[in-house]
């Protein structure tokens, strides 16, 4: 497979904070907005958030995406209302860290395929969220989309950054 290795991936927060050592080794340092939302945590087994907004409850689950992880999930599935699928647009060159071959954005489809036409979801909305596209953006740029998607004939940067991808097509048949 082309594109980065597992040794060539690097966690998306660590450039960022290599490019800015001085100000984050100052003895008053402070996180900025920023530093925070660059920190990552690697969600294992399910995390489950309970808040309210606007006088509605809400019960969150964040679950592990990594294979070993998904048999974990089908309990928090019962009377769902909605599923937040996300998917990091900037992975399409990248492979699971579990399976070497396998391409991460590749592996996302197949996942949101099957959850889209999975049974106990018919009543359930999902909610497809591309995140990461600025590190996209920057990525397209030396890293080409037909790594994960050799059919891609568009002919310059702006066709791969505004083509939506094959998420769509996943959705559900009637």
């Amino acid at each position: 497979m082309d594109g980065p290795g597992l040794g060539e991936q690097i966690d998306v927060g660590v450039p960022s904070f290599l490019d800015d050592l001085d100000r984050l080794g100052a003895r008053d340092y402070q996180p900025t907005e920023q530093d925070i939302l660059r920190t990552r945590v690697k969600t294992t087994g399910i995390v489950e958030v309970h808040f309210s907004f606007k006088n509605l409850n809400f019960k969150l689950f964040d679950v592990g995406g990594q294979r070993s992880e998904r048999k974990k999930w089908i309990h928090c599935f019962e009377d769902v209302t909605a599923i937040i699928f996300c998917v990091a647009m900037s992975e399409y060159d990248q492979v699971l860290h579990e399976d070497e071959t396998t391409n991460r954005m590749q592996e996302s489809l197949k996942l949101f395929d099957s959850i889209c036409n999975n049974k106990w979801f018919t009543d359930t909305s999902i909610i497809l969220f591309l995140n990461k596209k600025d590190l996209f953006e920057e990525k397209i740029r030396k890293s080409p989309l037909t790594i994960c998607f050799p059919e891609y004939t568009g002919r310059c940067l702006v066709h791969a950054i505004e083509t939506p991808t094959q998420f769509p097509a996943s959705s559900r048949q009637p």
